[in-house]
């Protein structure tokens, strides 16, 4: 493994240079944000018109038109969902100067063939391990979050300098940034996403409520147990792994732990998750979402629809309303 800190990286490369951020989401406020009030020449670009052009002003950044926002940067962060990638590539490709540097926090839109950047381009990663609000709060606080960078095109030879300089400036690196390539950043945060943190996770507390609630349990009890109490435990686990989670849950837990635990997630689920890294490395999941969006997303809507209006969101709704410490 090949971690860069700060000592690694050297910002001046990017001294008088102008960092455009296509995107105003999550990450593209927090990274704009963060470059800005780390002394870079910070450029949003956005559709004037578009929800996300006054907040960006409101936060006191320079933003133009995306063709416009380009013409003169050195590094090009696009930082807006995958699918909308490939078409704004071939949007601002013609305003795009020779020799930039293309900067991704994903690699999808590379990795799976929707962007094919000119040759005369840098194409680089840079993946914060944590959403957007994470990034802008633990630079705020002078601390950072870990990030992944990886090289997938090194047309001048500066990629790498350029990369880490980038990421030095979101705070990245005061945490440390563990060099990767597209392909095994891709895959493994699709897998992550699907088999554990999103899919896998959802799927268990939903199922661990329906298996409550058609036992007779009321279902307040269930969403206290299976929903409402997962955070304690992925606490723990976040900061001191499985050996902290033992040493604050107790015996019994940590017994029921070792013995169920293989009974949820056995043979049957391990090759499940195979499978399912399988339709991620031969693109099956790529081509498969790709025509999803292509087509209108009916199915995508249909399943969130599904979930939303599950039982447990209902009882959930109900006991955070009068939980008065929690957010939103």
């Amino acid at each position: 493994m090949k971690m860069y800190s700060e000592s690694d990286v050297d910002t001046t490369c990017l001294d008088g240079k102008q960092i455009t951020i296509l995107g105003y989401g999550s990450q593209g406020r927090a990274h704009a944000l963060n470059l800005r009030d780390s002394g870079f020449d910070v450029v949003v670009g956005l559709r004037q018109g578009g929800a996300s052009w006054p907040k960006a002003v409101a936060d006191g950044l320079d933003v133009r038109e995306p063709a416009e926002a380009v013409k003169d940067a050195t590094i090009i962060a696009f930082l807006t969902p995958d699918m909308v990638q490939k078409k704004l590539y071939e949007s601002v490709e013609a305003d795009i100067p020779n020799g930039a540097t293309l900067l991704f926090a994903h690699g999808f839109a590379i990795h799976f063939g929707q962007v094919g950047p000119r040759e005369d381009l840098n194409v680089v990663l840079i993946a914060p391990k944590g959403p957007g609000g994470l990034v802008r709060r633990q630079y705020e606080e002078g601390h950072g979050v870990p990030c992944l960078v990886a090289i997938h095109h090194d047309a001048d030879g500066d990629a790498l300098k350029l990369a880490l300089a980038y990421s030095a400036g979101i705070g990245g690196a005061r945490a440390g940034v563990i060099e990767t390539t597209f392909a095994e950043e891709t895959e493994t945060d699709l897998f992550g996403e699907q088999a554990v943190l999103c899919g896998g996770a959802t799927e268990l507390i939903v199922a661990g409520f329906e298996t409550l609630v058609e036992a007779g349990y009321q279902p307040e009890v269930a969403y206290y147990e299976v929903m409402h109490e997962l955070k304690l435990i992925v606490d723990l686990l976040h900061e001191g792994g499985l050996r902290k989670m033992h040493e604050f849950i107790s015996d019994t837990a940590a017994w029921g732990d070792m013995i169920s635990g293989p009974r949820v997630v056995d043979n049957n689920s391990r090759a499940a998750m195979k499978a399912i890294l399988g339709d991620i490395q031969d693109g099956t999941f790529a081509n498969n979402w790709i025509a999803e969006n292509e087509n209108g997303m009916p199915e995508f809507k249909r399943r969130m629809n599904a979930d939303l209006e599950h039982p447990i969101e209902d009882v959930g709704r109900n006991l955070r309303s009068r939980m008065d410490w929690l957010e939103g």
